[in-house]
């Protein structure tokens, strides 16, 4: 279109009006509890219903007029339904609930998930404010609840836009390739998680006998991962001060548990319009939920849309997130205004590529010019596209788990003081031309392990130094991976990681491809020490130009760095590593090289308004 869409969305034409507190009924009874943002003026209006544990009352509290030293917003659930002033005054309805057992939405009482929602829908389709049209509103959980919303097909939901919702709960959220996202699940699960769910109890006590908790709550207290972290170690004491904690804990594998949450498991059930998306950076959580969202809905092929944007922050977009709000509106008022603002006139991609800093449309994921490539690992720490000889010598590094805190209260003070973690690198020579990766990224590597126990102060200790030997439990390890674009200058960008333990090995085949690896978690294998295995793994998506002069870097660790947003449970023993790659047993990673000159699918005439915090070397 020649128009300049952002002339073509609504304008802000109107004041705002709020109706607080406002209690509507549900189909047994029960009155939830919503605050209702509303066009000050006569008139049906379509609205937007924003749903999440997180309850209403935190997306109307002051913050930072500029947008900036947010972070200690981000992860309480507080603005993530965006910014009500900017909908309501282009002719919007924005509700916003407590949800049922959460705030001012008291109750003893459960339903299924989203059967409350359906009726909120309803109820919003009949007031004389709205003129039957609903869409659905916010990121993180409020994105997510989407999901389990539309999969209930209320009648007047007419679009949904899930921005930064992850979709896998064991993979993209709470064990990273098997690995505990230990960090974020603290905060998330014990400093928030209390004021969500009243009436919420453990899901294990129900699931397992009386001697088989037991068992698997003894389990825990001699792991030495848990006994060397104390936060996680007191709710294996007392499970009911943080009953969903205590619950990922005892389910350290994939299976039902993980499924009943999912939103990939209502994907068959979505038909409504959906826009997808992330943030390049959001490995550890949303990035990979909106790829599979975008791949799996029951929506119609045509009426999907995929977004994916820049941060500089691990932490994700603003609060009040504002980032995308024209594309938000420019959605919304097609499908419940029925405007045309030509959005569905362009190619269903649109991705930020880093390195260059352009937009980009595309048609499909992964792209079909992808020439998939391997870059080998080679003697003494060498990432190239030639095979490694007969007899190259490996890498070999050892895990230190003492050389970074446990505790995220300590962290911010110790960065300057923390040891390094040990870590081995391979770099390609500077590249001699701009070299763009765009796409899904695996790692294969042979790699040996052996687990050593470690000393720690204790009761249990020798009465004149106090240490005790804690002996590893079983021969496991963690991997860490990550790749980084490395400048002319030695500054470095990291543009993906992933994660594997060890022990997780097993893939399951036939849902594996070459450039996305699949693994059930389904059970630990066990590894005898300097068993030499070929590991797979995937490493998180990602879109980078290598500019010419720059470096590609692939980092290897056993442990988190001390920085680390998502910060990972350590494996409390000192793991010698050993990295093969030899002609017999060659390690690479798969990366999706894109040819020279190509342009996808054209470049948006006019972009999303931002303003986008671009990371920089």
């Amino acid at each position: 279109m020649s128009k300049n869409w952002h002339q073509l969305i609504s304008q802000p034409n109107y004041e705002i009006a709020l109706d607080e507190d406002v209690r509507v009924p549900m189909r047994d009874g029960f009155r939830l509890c919503v605050d209702v943002y509303r066009p000050k003026a006569e008139g049906r209006f379509p609205a937007l219903l924003s749903a999440s544990g997180f309850g209403k009352d935190q997306q109307k509290l002051p913050t930072n007029p500029g947008w900036q030293n947010t972070d200690d917003i981000r992860g309480t659930g507080g603005h993530e339904c965006g910014e009500q002033w900017y909908f309501v005054r282009r002719g919007y309805v924005q509700v916003i609930l407590d949800p049922r057992g959460v705030g001012k939405s008291i109750s003893d009482t459960q339903q299924p998930y989203g059967q409350d929602e359906y009726d909120l829908i309803e109820w919003i389709a009949q007031q004389p404010w709205c003129d039957g049209n609903v869409g659905m509103l916010g990121m993180s959980s409020f994105a997510g609840a989407q999901y389990g919303i539309a999969a209930k097909q209320p009648p007047h939901l007419r679009a949904i836009f899930p921005f930064e919702a992850a979709t896998d709960p064991y993979r993209h959220n709470i064990y990273h390739g098997g690995v505990f996202n230990y960090l974020f699940q603290l905060n998330i699960r014990n400093t928030r998680q209390p004021r969500w769910h009243r009436t919420r109890q453990s899901v294990s006590l129900k699931e397992f006998t009386e001697q088989k908790l037991q068992e698997k709550v003894r389990e825990l207290q001699n792991n030495p991962d848990i006994r060397c972290t104390p936060y996680l170690y007191i709710p294996t004491l007392c499970h009911d001060m943080n009953p969903e904690l205590f619950d990922v804990m005892l389910h350290p594998h994939d299976g039902p548990f993980y499924q009943r949450m999912s939103s990939y498991s209502k994907f068959k059930d979505i038909r409504v319009p959906a826009y997808l998306g992330s943030r390049w950076n959001g490995w550890a959580l949303h990035l990979p939920g909106a790829f599979d969202a975008y791949e799996g809905l029951a929506t119609p092929k045509e009426y999907r849309k995929l977004l994916i944007i820049p941060s500089d922050n691990y932490g994700g977009m603003d609060r009040p997130f504002h980032e995308i709000q024209d594309v938000i509106l420019r959605w919304y008022d097609h499908w419940l205004k029925g405007l045309d603002t030509g959005i569905m006139d362009e190619p269903p991609i649109l991705l930020f590529i880093q390195g260059t800093n352009q937009w980009r449309f595309e048609n499909e994921w992964p792209l079909k010019v992808t020439q998939w490539t391997k870059f080998y690992l080679r003697e003494g720490g060498l990432l190239s596209t030639s095979q490694p000889g007969i007899n190259e010598a490996p890498q070999t590094f050892t895990s230190n788990p003492w050389a970074v805190p446990t505790q995220g209260f300590s962290r911010a003070n110790t960065v300057a003081k923390a040891d390094p973690v040990p870590k081995v690198t391979y770099e390609t020579e500077p590249l001699n031309r701009d070299l763009e990766i765009t796409g899904p990224i695996a790692f294969y590597w042979h790699a040996s392990i052996e687990s050593k126990s470690i000393q720690a102060r204790s009761w249990r200790g020798t009465a004149d130094q106090g240490l005790e030997v804690i002996e590893p439990l079983t021969n496991d390890t963690d991997w860490y991976l990550k790749i980084k674009d490395i400048g002319v200058d030695g500054a470095e960008r990291c543009v993906a990681e992933g994660w594997l333990k060890a022990s997780h090995y097993e893939l399951d085949e036939s849902r594996s491809k070459p450039y996305a690896p699949y693994h059930p978690h389904s059970r630990s294998l066990p590894i005898r020490p300097g068993e030499v295995i070929l590991y797979a793994s995937d490493i998180r998506m990602t879109s980078n130009v290598f500019l010419k002069g720059h470096r590609i870097r692939l980092e290897i660790a056993g442990q988190d760095q001390v920085q680390a947003f998502m910060y990972h449970l350590p494996h409390m023993a000192e793991v010698k590593h050993v990295i093969y790659s030899t002609r017999g047993q060659p390690s690479y990673l798969l990366l999706p090289v894109i040819p020279k000159g190509y342009g996808g699918a054209g470049e948006p005439a006019y972009r999303p308004a931002g303003p986008f915090r671009i990371p920089e070397h």
